[in-house]
This record gives C-alpha cells, sequence and structure tokens, in this order.
C-alpha cells in the first residue's frame, strides 16, 4: 500500500464490489496501524466503539454495507468480542484523491477514553 491507493474510482462502476471490499480491508488495516500509533499496543485498545464507511458509489448502488462488512469482519477478526462496533455505510459521489473508500472509527483505549481516527 505505502499510502498508494489499491483502486481509483466509484464502486459499481470504475471498481467491482470485490475491489471495493479490497479498499474497506486496507482502510481498516491502516486504522489498525494508527490505533497501533495512538494506544502504543494493540492491546491497550479496549473497544472498537463505532466505524463509518464511506463508499464512492455508482448510481444506482446499493450495497454499501457489503464494501463494509469488509472492514468490519477485519477489526472482529483482529479485536474478537472488542472488535464488535456500531457502524454506518455511507453512500457517497466521490472521496478526495479517487479513493472508492474512506473508514472512520472511535475507538476506547484502556484508561484514556474514547479517540477518534480518519483514515
Amino acid at each position: 500500500m505505502n499510502g498508494e491507493l489499491i483502486h481509483h474510482g466509484r464502486v459499481g462502476s470504475e471498481i467491482t464490489l470485490e475491489q471495493g471490499q479490497q479498499c474497506a480491508r486496507a482502510c481498516a488495516i491502516n486504522l489498525v496501524a494508527q490505533m497501533k500509533v495512538a494506544a502504543g499496543e494493540l492491546s491497550d485498545v479496549a473497544a472498537i466503539v463505532k466505524l463509518t464507511v464511506f463508499v464512492a458509489s455508482a448510481d444506482g448502488f446499493g450495497e454499501q454495507h457489503l464494501v463494509a462488512n469488509a472492514a468490519s469482519e477485519l477489526l472482529t477478526e483482529i479485536f474478537g468480542e472488542a472488535g464488535r462496533h456500531a457502524r454506518s455505510a455511507i453512500g457517497v459521489a466521490g472521496l478526495p484523491k479517487g479513493s472508492p473508500v474512506e473508514a472512520e472509527a472511535v475507538i476506547e483505549l484502556r484508561e484514556q477514553g474514547p479517540v477518534e481516527f480518519t483514515r
């Protein structure tokens, strides 16, 4: 990844649902990296409170929740029960730099309270 997008464009036109899911998973990986920076150790993440996934969507595309599932599933794989979260999956006309997916998480750190990140 190295800061580069793995796909560009809107899900449902320029890229497929599966490619959108790859992008959502990459967003989750980036969020986890930022959580580690904030927490020091991933074991200090007490809970993923909320995940918001923005999906650049073609007209008529209504499967944003399926794109977001890829990020949610990865967070649950990594954090187990602490990775279960509230979630919003929102279709948008476009995202910066042609990104198909952007994700934002609110997490709770042990002894620090909620922290918000966007990747």
